[in-house]
């Protein structure tokens, strides 16, 4: 549905209707990727160069090459239709910023969990947000390089997922991959409203 405003004497402006999906997960878990591969404009993006400060706060185990994070969110759109847009927020991965996480929830159509099988535990705290809001979420397995292969049931077994939550393996830096990973959710979504699914 979309709304059409007019004032008397102009043509009537039509606002598309917008939906907000939160791309979620842990710390260097490819958050600001998948954003970046996506969205049709240049997104918005709050990384900060990591420093000292971080130490002892700030866990790079395993993703040792990371130099930035994210401090606030990441945003960017989709132009699905004329009528359609989706907007995109990736979440700030740490737990210092957990403070910005009920905002940026208000209003979401649903998330995706992005899991490092290289830091599996750190998509943990995403998935119970979710879980306890009550919010349709799927968890994308982002296939790093040199990272060790596992299969989507021993993912799901580890993550001891819900069997209705769809697990997808994805690779973030590759827009297709990504447009796949929102495609399931947005199936996802519609099973659980008892919607007709998108074929196509």
């Amino acid at each position: 549905m979309d709304f059409v405003r007019s004032e008397p004497g102009t043509a009537a402006l039509r606002i598309p209707l917008a939906l907000k999906i939160l791309i979620a997960g842990g710390f260097g878990a490819g958050k600001t990727t998948l954003v970046s591969a996506l969205s049709e404009v240049r997104p918005l993006q709050t990384e900060e160069v990591l420093t000292g400060a971080g130490v002892g706060t700030d866990d790079v185990s395993g993703v040792e090459e990371k130099s930035t994070t994210t401090v606030a969110m990441d945003f960017g759109r989709i132009t699905i239709t004329d009528d359609l847009q989706v907007y995109l927020f990736g979440t700030p991965g740490q737990d210092r910023f957990w403070f910005l996480w009920d905002e940026l929830a208000f209003g979401a159509l649903g998330a995706v969990v992005l899991a490092d099988t290289r830091r599996l535990a750190d998509c943990f705290p995403s998935i119970d947000y979710f879980e306890q809001r009550g919010i349709p979420f799927v968890v994308g397995v982002n296939c790093f390089d040199g990272a060790r292969r596992f299969s989507l049931e021993a993912v799901r077994d580890a993550l001891d997922l819900d069997p209705d939550v769809p697990l997808v393996l994805c690779d973030v830096r590759d827009r297709q991959s990504g447009k796949l990973v929102l495609i399931s959710l947005v199936e996802h979504v519609a099973r659980q409203r008892g919607e007709p699914v998108p074929v196509g």
